[in-house]
């Protein structure tokens, strides 16, 4: 079992989800979350005074997956979150750790069976 953890754009977000139900993945934990990158945040104008804003809005996207789903579910979230033909700096991250065990609260499976 396998954690994928991604951090997406926000408007990329329903094509990231339509592109999951594609691969028959249909839970996740969405978050709204803030940092910054290679982009390193941006400037904006707020009533005629610029600023510079240091963290960049994010989505993370938690997603618990059996082995055989996990190749099926990186490319889902690649497929929906790339922006482009080639994707642009600012497109995320997917972090792939390993998921010792699962367990339902409501009856107590274990493992690949819970998730």
């Amino acid at each position: 079992m396998k954690l994928i953890i991604a951090l997406i754009q926000p408007e990329r977000l329903e094509a990231v989800k339509a592109a999951l139900a594609e691969v028959e993945v249909f839970r996740l934990t969405v978050m709204d979350v803030q940092g910054f990158g290679r982009q390193k945040g941006h400037t904006e104008v707020y009533r005629g005074h610029e600023f510079a804003v240091n963290l960049v809005r994010k989505v993370q996207l938690m997603i618990g997956v059996n082995d055989n789903f996990l190749q099926p579910t990186i490319d889902a979230i690649i497929k929906g979150a790339r922006t482009g033909a080639s994707g642009e700096v600012g497109d995320g991250k997917i972090f792939v750790l390993p998921l010792e065990d699962c367990i339902r609260i409501r009856t107590g499976e274990r493992g690949g069976e819970a998730i």
